[in-house]
């Protein structure tokens, strides 16, 4: 196939999934849940096995490139809900769930994996690779369900930092199953982490204010008039920075984000006018990233390998959503006094926990390197996806009302 008629073929598809996520849309407004879930049930409806309309493979460069940008988008629209007041309450409990609830969440569903037959090398990789949350699954939920800022903010962010430690858990593990690494070294592992996150936030923070600058600067903000584009340059330019110097370009598109929603902070307000179109604007192609993201997910789901592992994989669901998050919860949340959490948000964020693109494109990398059992991970992780998807954000909205955890309910 020439390279005009793989274009062609791309473009149909970029025609497909956005009227049927347009269409998709609306039918998640009129039944009252989160868009993401309309957008995983067409991507399966349209996929090779079923539809067989959508076929865009897991390694192709289309699929890479949509799940880079898309997540470093939606990871940046959160990181700009995040008010600096709200922060100063939760940092703690972000620090320890961020880092040792990713420990505590993979360790249980490796000792479940071993107790339910997995091998331990292989349960090791499927704990480390599902420990973390995902923050292009989570920051839509949050924007469409109206939920108290500093529970809301507290997930989005926790979903922001942890992959960072998911990630290096990932690695660290992967090395020492295919016997390129000699073990685990915490004090590099930390270190490593620290290199990660620490840079992320610093390139995170240097781009983020001079992205502010240059757009609301009474008499230097040269950009002013081209806000939008100013803030897709700013995610591509600080997610390749961060990249190109081993750093987490997750963590410094998030505090991209944080710096430009904080920009008043930092005496550079734009007028009302200005931040409408500009909160239009992101509110709409962050939906465009979801419909891309989320369609492409479903239209990728394997399910000779979900009918092969299924069993095994509902019961370390179950355990993943009823036993390892709320103990990772409790255990990293709980004794935080200056958050003073209430048993109420504690149980809220304990049911918010799902798993998503960045588990996904991490399987692939994993397949890609020819790791022992990737087809057992794969499979389940995949099972957690659809699981946690399709049970717990459509139940968030329900959830947060009964727990008066809903903005409407504030006093």
């Amino acid at each position: 196939m020439s390279s005009l008629d793989i274009a062609k073929l791309d473009l149909m598809y970029v025609g497909i999934i956005i009227f049927t996520g347009l269409l998709g849309g609306v039918v998640a407004k009129k039944i009252k849940v989160p868009d993401i879930v309309l957008f995983l049930l067409i991507g399966i409806g349209l996929g090779p096995t079923i539809g067989g309309l959508l076929h865009v493979p897991a390694d192709s460069t289309m699929n890479q490139l949509i799940l880079t940008i898309g997540a470093c988008y939606l990871l940046f629209e959160g990181g700009a809900t995040l008010r600096f007041a709200v922060l100063k309450q939760i940092w703690i409990t972000l620090t320890v769930i961020a880092t040792l609830g990713v420990l505590i969440t993979g360790a249980i569903i490796t000792y479940a994996g071993v107790w339910l037959g997995i091998p331990i090398g292989v349960a090791l990789v499927l704990g480390a690779l599902t420990a973390s949350t995902d923050p292009a699954t989570l920051v839509p939920i949050f924007k469409q369900v109206p939920i108290k800022d500093r529970v809301s903010q507290t997930v989005m962010s926790e979903s922001a930092l942890n992959d960072a430690m998911g990630a290096i858990a990932t690695f660290a593990v992967v090395a020492y199953v295919m016997g390129t690494g000699e073990g685990f070294s915490l004090t590099h592992s930390l270190g490593e982490l620290a290199y990660e996150a620490g840079m992320g936030l610093v390139l995170g923070a240097i781009v983020g204010y001079s992205a502010a600058f240059l757009m609301a600067h009474n008499t230097l903000g040269i950009f002013r008039e081209v806000t939008p584009f100013v803030i897709i340059l700013a995610v591509i330019t600080v997610y390749l920075l961060a990249d190109a110097i081993g750093a987490s370009g997750f963590m410094a598109v998030f505090t991209c984000g944080v710096m430009i929603g904080n920009k008043e902070t930092f005496n550079l307000p734009l007028d009302h006018h200005e931040h409408e179109y500009l909160e239009d604007y992101v509110g709409n192609t962050a939906l465009l990233m979801r419909m891309f993201i989320f369609i492409l997910l479903g239209s990728q789901v394997d399910f000779h390998l979900l009918k092969e592992y299924l069993g095994v994989g509902l019961i370390l669901l179950f355990i993943f959503i009823f036993i390892a998050r709320p103990l990772t919860v409790f255990i990293c949340a709980g004794p935080d006094r200056r958050a003073k959490w209430t048993w109420k948000e504690l149980v809220f964020m304990s049911w918010t926990r799902e798993t998503g693109v960045i588990p996904a494109a991490l399987v692939g990398i994993l397949a890609g390197m020819k790791v022992p059992g990737i087809d057992v991970v794969g499979a389940i992780t995949f099972i957690f996806i659809l699981g946690t998807i399709l049970i717990q954000a459509p139940t968030t909205a329900l959830l947060a009302g009964k727990l008066g955890l809903l903005k409407s309910q504030e006093k």
